[in-house]
């Protein structure tokens, strides 16, 4: 069952390992950010607007709060890309300021937030494989977004933007141990939600 999770999550997620070139393209762009540079912004802008979409859609299901998260790490961006110091990729610098607005924006929100997943649909690898998965992805859905938010953060980033637990470790700003007890704690209840689903 864990292979079937972990495939089923990569396949849903429409992963793809970004290429070295790309980050030293976003570092170059980052660099020229930080000296005011608005078209390096732009650039950067409508590059990782689709991610953090996806990423911050997955992790608050409110279209509103998402559009509101961006535009407040965006501009963190702007005003601080100059701190930034290579020792981490682009990504996961920006991934990680997304997250912390996020937690913030979150903590000032009192009714539960509905879910908005149609708002952020999936890319598969052809269409033959559509219909079966949809269906998973829905199921694999569900079964997400039940985890706590730490462990939701865990596999949200995993699966659906191919981070190592490094880079996980960094933007969640815990030890690599920790995630990696994350993850095997949201493993373990993925499997028993989509064992449950399936003797139903």
């Amino acid at each position: 069952m864990q292979q079937t999770i972990a495939g089923g999550l990569a396949s849903a997620a429409g992963a793809r390992p970004g290429p070295a070139r790309a980050d030293t393209e976003e570092a170059r762009w980052l660099a020229q950010v930080a000296q005011g540079n608005r078209q390096a912004f732009e650039r950067l802008y409508r590059g990782y607007f689709p991610r953090l979409a996806r990423f911050l859609g997955r992790m608050t299901h409110s279209a509103p709060l998402v559009e509101e998260i961006i535009n407040d790490t965006m501009l963190v961006v702007w005003r601080r890309a100059g701190s930034y110091d290579g020792s981490s990729k682009v990504s996961t610098w920006v991934f990680g300021i997304a997250w912390r607005k996020a937690k913030k924006a979150l903590s000032m929100v009192d009714e539960p937030v509905a879910s908005d997943d149609a708002a952020y649909p999936d890319e598969f690898p052809s269409p033959e494989q559509r219909a079966l998965a949809d269906q998973l992805a829905r199921r694999l859905a569900a079964a997400v977004e039940s985890l706590p938010w730490p462990q939701r953060l865990a596999v949200v980033l995993t699966y659906f933007h191919g981070m190592d637990y490094a880079e996980i470790a960094d933007i969640a700003e815990c030890p690599v141990g920790t995630v990696k007890t994350r993850m095997f704690h949201a493993r373990r209840r993925l499997k028993e939600l989509l064992a449950g689903e399936e003797e139903e």
